[in-house]
């Protein structure tokens, strides 16, 4: 039995989220890519275990799963392998073999997530289903000032959607800054791990900061102050792209190679 780790990229506009439901009429990219990764090793019951929940609208460059399968296929030729059994809009990029320890959800090391707005007088309508329109100039110095509270170990409670079950609200940020290239406005943010719609509501309150509702020094006593009310609004979900999920190679590889 291999244990093999694969690299998903999906345009999520046409799913409801990431998770296989219950109810096979809800159309989710795991429940697509289950079946497709079922007619490729020819067995019915095989399951995948991904590593990041997104949601209904959230697009992915970078998600990742594991499957355990006996098969005589290569790793490194499952992409090509699979690429007829799955729709257009989701693409196995990458696989490899890991150990049979590991796992993809609990041994991440961090997490990149992408939120991008477009910042013009009209829309565009190639960008309706990748980013977030706003039509008030935005100022991205403001932006990144207050960016900065996100950096370092914090409880953020009050940037996460009612309805988590979470043992802990306490995350740690990496980087988190802003970023304009031409009427694209984008927020890039690593984390160790991300509540339930944390990552939106960051780039909701950001957008207030940028749009002069809120100064950017409130941004650390919202943090502070762990209340939902007072962070900024649940940004849309089409702006949201998971760009990659970091692991320890040690985590990947080691008992895979012995």
């Amino acid at each position: 039995m291999k244990r093999i780790l694969l690299t998903i990229a999906y345009d999520g506009t046409n799913y409801s989220g990431w998770q296989k439901q219950k109810d096979e009429a809800v159309i989710t990219v795991e429940g697509e890519l289950t079946k497709a990764l079922r007619l490729l090793f020819r067995n019915p019951a095989l399951e995948c275990v991904g590593a990041s929940r997104t949601d209904a609208g959230v697009h992915a460059l970078g998600q990742r799963a594991v499957i355990d399968v006996e098969t005589s296929i290569p790793a490194e030729k499952i992409p090509l392998a699979i690429r007829s059994f799955l729709p257009a809009d989701i693409v196995v990029t990458k696989a490899e073999e890991v150990a049979e320890t590991f796992h993809p959800r609990f041994d991440c090391v961090k997490k990149t997530y992408e939120y991008r707005f477009w910042n013009a007088p009209a829309k565009n309508p190639k960008e309706r289903l990748y980013s977030a329109y706003v039509q008030k100039p935005l100022d991205v110095e403001r932006m990144n000032e207050g960016a900065k509270a996100f950096l370092g170990t914090h409880d953020f409670a009050a940037f996460c959607a009612a309805g988590a079950q979470v043992s802990t609200t306490v995350r740690t940020i990496f980087d988190c800054h802003v970023e304009k290239q031409g009427e694209s406005v984008r927020i890039l943010v690593t984390g160790d791990g991300f509540l339930y719609n944390m990552v939106r509501i960051l780039a909701g309150t950001l957008l207030a900061v940028g749009m002069g509702r809120l100064e950017p020094k409130a941004v650390a006593a919202i943090i502070a102050g762990k209340d939902r009310r007072a962070a900024g609004q649940t940004a849309e979900p089409q702006g949201l792209t998971l760009l990659e999920i970091f692991y320890d190679e040690k985590d990947l590889y080691e008992a895979a190679k012995n």
